[in-house]
């Protein structure tokens, strides 16, 4: 029984470090560095998916919104997001990240809570491009934090634990609308949809206390009262023998535009980023809305397709886990694949309920690239920090510099129920995928055997002892076999 207890241990949470100092520090960095980002992403989703459960629960009413205009103050959300997306990685480098990260939080609450005075839509275009420049930090931000801190075989269900926790915020939301609308509509004159900004507001700052007080910063400059002197020190070894390039100059623009993985992770993650269009632009709650489901419907109904992105995104980290974390391109075959299903069923009948309920909770697949082409991107950059920085930024950026229009050319509000442009827009997204998944996979592997026959050069230009040669083959062969 305990050998099945450590088994499966393994697979979901690692090795169990056999050195004690090693082992409380794991624990620590998964207690204090992992709740403050699950809070932090939590309450990023919360405060995003507000919109639409304020819009299909009053607020369209009473802001006389139509036609488009929902759709544009997602593209202004989205123009803010690509704004501060790099700026954000670039300055966690020389900022502690325990006091930029708790006033972006306290930032953009402070926008959230402005939001119950709105009376125009254009109140709230400005409002979300601002909100969007201060969550900007999050997403990137905290995959660039775990990559510091964990070695790569820790990272995949960690990093599927911290982008479930943004699903839950959106549920969250989704509860919390609903019990307003129920209970507190036009309490104290105010109405519903109006009270879900302030009381999102007062969930965000306790999360922005115990993040200023907990969070332990990079292992470089971390103070964090908690780890004793044994516990930073190994921080600190782990996180420089993990950093093979750390200069912060002009050079990094030429080690990231002449690599080929700032290009194919960008490309990615536009097209894993549209993916998740069902999901993201809320097509199931406007469609609920136009035949007619009740408020509480059009809240709860939408709630199973972040639950199932919650399930894909566990499972696809324990399927990289129980097999060797190097994996990630059969997820993203798999996301692509059942997308496509979810697409033709969508396309084939928009009108029947089965149909579109299958559908939408199928899409929640694609909520799992969070974590699996994130994590990938951590691996296949784990040499170049400020290279990984400005990769993982990328991909968010140009992601949402694509959304910042693609909703309002595919996904307009006016073609509710059917969507159609929509759909053939998906069709294209993931068949697109699967190649780009199979051209990083191909020359990911080229990199890593080209990486090793360059160090077994090295090698034999120091020494040339008799017999090497055929110890170093075995050795090429041996990691050869690993990468496929």
């Amino acid at each position: 029984m305990g050998e099945t207890w450590d088994k499966i241990r393994t697979v979901v949470w690692g090795k169990n470090p056999k050195d004690p100092v090693e082992a409380r520090l794991l624990l620590k960095l998964d207690w204090f560095i992992l709740s403050f980002c699950c809070l932090m992403y939590w309450i990023n989703y919360l405060d995003r998916a507000n919109l639409a459960n304020a819009y299909v629960s009053g607020m369209q009413e009473d802001l006389g919104m139509k036609g488009n205009e929902f759709n544009l103050i997602n593209t202004c959300f989205n123009i803010g997001y690509i704004v501060a997306l790099v700026p954000h990685n670039l300055i966690l480098l020389k900022i502690r990240p325990r006091y930029w990260l708790s006033f972006c939080i306290f930032a953009w609450g402070v926008l959230t809570l402005s939001m119950y005075k709105a009376t125009s839509y254009k109140q709230l275009c400005v409002i979300r491009f601002f909100v969007a420049c201060f969550e900007a930090c999050t997403f990137t931000g905290v995959h660039l934090i775990l990559g510091t801190y964990y070695e790569e075989e820790l990272l995949p269900f960690r990093t599927a634990i911290f982008t479930s926790s943004g699903l839950v915020g959106s549920i969250f939301s989704s509860v919390l609308q609903a019990a307003i609308f129920e209970n507190m509509d036009d309490y104290n004159g105010i109405r519903g949809w109006r009270w879900l900004f302030i009381i999102d507001f007062l969930i965000t700052i306790p999360v922005v206390i115990y993040g200023f007080i907990f969070f332990p910063d990079a292992p470089e400059i971390s103070k964090a009262f908690y780890f004793t002197q044994e516990e930073h020190e190994l921080a600190l070894k782990k996180s420089q023998s993990r950093k093979h390039k750390d200069r912060f100059d002009w050079s990094v623009l030429k080690r990231v535009l002449g690599n080929w993985h700032w290009y194919l992770f960008s490309f990615l993650w536009v097209l894993g980023g549209e993916n998740e269009s069902f999901a993201s632009n809320s097509l199931f709650a406007l469609w609920l809305k136009y035949f007619n489901y009740t408020v509480p419907e059009r809240n709860h109904f939408p709630m199973g397709v972040f639950a199932m992105g919650i399930f894909f995104t566990l499972t696809s980290a324990l399927y990289l886990n129980a097999t060797g974390g190097n994996k990630h391109w059969h997820i993203g075959i798999m996301i692509a694949a059942i997308m496509i299903l979810a697409t033709i069923l969508l396309a084939a009948r928009p009108l029947e309920a089965s149909f579109v309920f299958a559908s939408q909770y199928l899409g929640g697949v694609a909520y799992a690239g969070q974590t699996v082409f994130f994590a990938w991107a951590n691996v296949v950059c784990k040499d170049d920090l400020q290279e990984r920085a400005v990769v993982l930024a990328s991909m968010n950026m140009f992601s949402n510099a694509v959304n910042a229009w693609w909703s309002l050319l595919f996904y307009v509000a006016t073609d509710v129920p059917k969507f159609r442009k929509g759909c053939w827009a998906m069709l294209g997204t993931t068949l697109a995928s699967v190649v780009v998944v199979g051209a990083i996979r191909y020359l990911h592997v080229q990199e890593e055997r080209k990486s090793v026959f360059n160090s077994v050069d090295e090698e034999n230009s120091v020494e040339d002892l008799p017999g090497k040669g055929e110890s170093v083959m075995v050795n090429v062969e041996s990691h050869s076999s690993v990468s496929e």
